[in-house]
């Protein structure tokens, strides 16, 4: 069990001072070792130095959302297991981007200058009877996920050992911009499902359940 995913907060607040190389070289190692949702999808995630009150952030860039989503998440969880502070964020802080591939999101981060982490009734989410149905423990990991505005646009179906896995429909208006959410946030509450999988492998079948109103993103099941 990770046990970070039941107690972790988004850190908006950062200390006005630099991160040493050791604390740099240990982010870039998990950068590294973050593992895709979708292994053939072109990315990067590139340390950027910021200026304040944005110490760093992390650029994320690619054309898979759901998988920029999975990744960073990993990401944030490690960063909260060695003390540092980060939140996703839409813009594009200020700072050279290198990557050769479209920017998507970003994820400030730096020392905390303010709790790093929060009991469990202090999460704002809804209940497990509003996004899933089925059981399967996975599915609590999968609920507390940060999402963006806290729409929390998903529902899940756990089934035999498998859960399927939906973002919602926006409507027209909501388009542009929750089209573009809802993939990243996907991919978060995935990786929350994939922390907490003893075997984890994502699917995506050829006929699928369906959920009225959402979009069938994959199914998790396992490896072997």
């Amino acid at each position: 069990m990770n046990e970070i995913i039941y107690k972790r907060r988004s850190v908006r607040k950062f200390e006005n001072s630099e991160l040493d190389s050791d604390t740099l070289k240990k982010i870039q190692d998990i950068i590294d070792k973050a593992k895709p949702l979708f292994p053939d999808a072109s990315y990067s995630v590139e340390i950027v130095k910021s200026k304040w009150p944005i110490p760093y952030f992390l650029a994320f860039c690619g054309e898979n959302l759901e998988n920029i989503g999975f990744i960073g998440q990993q990401i944030s969880l490690a960063l909260s297991a060695i003390g540092i502070g980060s939140y996703w964020k839409m813009g594009k802080p200020q700072g050279e981007i290198k990557s050769k591939y479209p920017f998507v999101i970003s994820m400030p981060f730096g020392k905390p200058a303010e709790p790093l982490f929060r009991a469990k009734n202090e999460f704002v989410r809804k209940s497990l009877e509003e996004i899933s149905e089925g059981n399967d423990h996975r599915l609590e990991a999968a609920r507390l996920a940060p999402s963006g505005l806290n729409a929390q646009d998903w529902y899940f179906i756990a089934e035999s050992g498998n859960i399927h896995c939906f973002r919602k429909k926006p409507n027209i208006l909501m388009a542009p911009i929750k089209n573009k959410l809802n993939r990243i946030d996907i991919g978060i509450a995935i990786c929350h499902i994939a922390e907490e999988s003893e075997d984890f492998k994502f699917v995506q079948l050829s006929t699928p359940p369906t959920k009225a109103g959402y979009i069938y993103v994959g199914t998790v099941t396992k490896a072997n």
